[in-house]
């Protein structure tokens, strides 16, 4: 099972469970633990491969990861935990997860909290995609890993964001990371479905105005979703919660507990 760590209030009677992206780990949440558990109850989960979820060197050239079997292993804990609801946080590819988590078990999800999120990928993406598959077998995944996050977090004040990612996917093996990269080839068709397909359930996007790859997709697609909205934070990129954590936090905080209420 993965690793996982909880922040439990006797006051509290819901959940909000946090997914990392590709190549990070729980680590980067923590910015958010402190503000979250004054309201919530916290899971914070490490996928497979990531931060404490280590996989044997024995086994990591085993089987092929699927976002169904990824999604799983977060379903795993949450019924582990006797969790039967949550709301979630997600950035980057942990939106995806999320996105398919909601479309499998709709019933354990009450709302989802999207930040620098993946809806499609556009001409510059999917460039991305083609030179990595292209030289991911010859060159050393560190160096791809650098090059990626520097065309995702180009400007200087995505440095600390740049910085952390990097740090955490020096604790992947390659072959890990390969695995993970994979996931790649299955992303375009499983967008499109995204997009074609609501949800009802309640969603905020929380992108940066400097998230160039990502944020355009958003806008169009929440004229077509009602229960989605759009916050964007200024003066900021792609990993959201790192980058501006206040306003993060304030906002998403703000959702959540708007919906608690409901619920």
């Amino acid at each position: 099972m993965l690793h996982y760590t909880t922040y439990t209030d006797a006051n509290a009677d819901q959940w909000v469970t946090f997914v990392h992206g590709a190549g990070g780990s729980s680590s980067i949440w923590f910015k958010q633990i402190r503000d979250f558990k004054k309201h919530f109850n916290v899971l914070l989960i490490d996928l497979r491969g990531h931060g404490n979820s280590k996989i044997p060197l024995s086994k990591a050239f085993h089987s092929r990861y699927t976002f169904d079997s990824i999604t799983d292993d977060i379903v795993e804990v949450l019924d582990h935990l006797s969790i039967e609801r949550s709301h979630f946080v997600g950035i980057s590819l942990g939106t995806i997860l999320i996105r398919n988590l909601a479309d499998r078990y709709p019933n354990k999800v009450q709302s989802m909290v999207l930040g620098g999120a993946i809806v499609k990928l556009d001409v510059r993406s999917r460039l991305l995609m083609l030179l990595g598959n292209l030289f991911k077998s010859v060159v050393p995944y560190l160096w791809l890993y650098r090059f990626f996050a520097f065309i995702i977090m180009p400007n200087k004040n995505h440095k600390e964001s740049r910085h952390l990612f990097v740090r955490e996917a020096k604790k992947l093996y390659q072959k890990e990371f390969l695995k993970w990269f994979k996931l790649t080839a299955d992303l375009n068709p499983l967008l499109r479905f995204y997009r074609s397909v609501r949800v009802d359930i309640p969603t905020l996007y929380l992108m940066g105005e400097e998230d160039y790859l990502f944020l355009p997709p958003i806008k169009e697609l929440i004229k077509h979703h009602a229960n989605a909205t759009l916050e964007v934070v200024k003066r900021c990129g792609h990993v959201v919660n790192v980058e501006q954590p206040l306003i993060f936090n304030e906002t998403a905080l703000g959702f959540l507990q708007q919906r608690a209420q409901l619920s």
